[in-house]
């Protein structure tokens, strides 16, 4: 289909390979130590992909990797396009990842550090930096920091060349030339195009194509009241319920059955044969 990526030409670069191969956590782990310098003892993932959106009404967002250890929080986003709103972006993220933690009872003490990383394959502020690290600081004293223990981070794969960490620069130009340079990028290499050949995960990546290029041409609509109901009854938005409707449709004249349909696109076998009627009869 005219506008989705063939398979042979998917990257890390892309969200879905991204998010895969982040998924397992000895390569996440060692992203994280390699760009921000620390040691991690272990993560937990909450969620890949992670909707949070709040109890009273407001946007929500879908973070691509969202994982924390003891006393950290940590949501790596890979980007490729740019967006004027870019920065405002990252601090509606940073609220959000604090109102998550905190429906869960604990008071402002509890909340823990958290890190908003973008890797970019574009310069975020045109100022030639391979890595821009953003606290909030004091105006009049600029050694006076806030201590809100809330990092910002973005990575330039662009400027790679000027990064002196040799880690950080190897890591910058795979993302950029897509050519791996030492150890590391080299498993990376490797794992993505092992994720190419997994017949599975490229299943769902035609899958979930299919319903981004239908979200993208068509818009958003609020959908069948039946569907809406039970995209209520499920917390599911009307956005994300919509897209799984439209690419049911789809993928009913693709010899898919029903069953792999709702698996993969998390509907009910019922609302699949509803959809399975309703194209039969048009």
């Amino acid at each position: 289909m005219s506008g989705i990526k063939p398979v042979e030409e998917l990257e890390l670069t892309d969200d879905f390979i991204f998010c895969r191969i982040m998924k397992k956590e000895d390569i996440c782990k060692e992203l994280l130590e390699r760009l921000l310098k620390i040691k991690i003892e272990k993560i937990e993932y909450p969620k890949l992909q992670k909707e949070i959106s709040p109890y009273y009404k407001s946007k929500g967002v879908s973070l691509d990797v969202y994982v924390k250890d003891s006393n950290r929080i940590f949501d790596i986003e890979m980007q490729n396009g740019r967006h004027e709103d870019f920065a405002k972006r990252t601090r509606y993220y940073q609220s959000m990842i604090d109102i998550d933690n905190l429906m869960k009872g604990d008071g402002y003490r509890e909340l823990k550090e958290s890190f908003i990383i973008f890797i970019t394959t574009f310069d975020p502020f045109g100022m030639n930096l391979p890595v821009y690290t953003f606290k909030n600081q004091c105006q009049e004293n600029s050694s006076l920091l806030l201590q809100d223990k809330a990092v910002k981070c973005f990575y330039n794969a662009t400027a790679y060349e000027k990064e002196p960490n040799v880690e950080i620069r190897k890591f910058l130009e795979y993302i950029l030339n897509h050519k791996p340079t030492d150890d590391f990028t080299k498993e990376l290499d490797r794992r993505v195009n092992d994720l190419k050949a997994d017949n599975d995960y490229m299943e769902e990546y035609m899958i979930e194509a299919i319903s981004l290029y239908d979200a993208r041409n068509d818009g958003f609509t609020l959908g069948e009241k039946q569907g809406l109901a039970l995209g209520e009854k499920r917390g599911i938005s009307i956005g994300i319920l919509q897209k799984s409707i439209d690419a049911a449709k789809k993928l009913l004249s693709t010899g898919l059955s029903k069953e792999q349909i709702a698996s993969c696109l998390d509907l009910s076998i019922e609302k699949v044969e509803e959809l399975a009627k309703e194209e039969k009869n048009s």
